[in-house]
């Protein structure tokens, strides 16, 4: 997988407290592309932090209805990627703030 791919399947980290919470049983979330597969968020997540992936659980979650100046809107819809990783193995997602 090259490194363009990687960076267009996942998007970013999930920073709530729900997703922090996961931590404790080594898990990490991950907004990825609407059109990626569990195997590939595995390949990305194993090239891209060096660490062994234990098990990827994904779900769509859909945009809300917002109003801005009396017009109605809505956000897009989103992947969220809940990637288990294997015991020992970390990744350290606040390290740069």
């Amino acid at each position: 997988m090259t490194r363009e791919a990687i960076y267009q399947t996942v998007l970013g980290p999930v920073i709530t407290e729900k997703a922090t919470q996961g931590s404790e049983f080594d898990q990490v979330t991950f907004r990825v592309a609407i059109s990626a597969s569990k195997p590939q968020i595995k390949e990305a997540v194993e090239e891209l932090f060096s660490v062994k992936v234990k098990a990827v659980n994904t779900l769509r979650v859909k945009g809300k209805t917002k109003r801005f100046r009396g017009v109605k809107g809505r956000r897009p819809d989103w992947k969220k990627a809940i990637v288990t990783l294997v015991d020992g193995h970390s990744i350290d997602i606040m390290g740069g703030v």
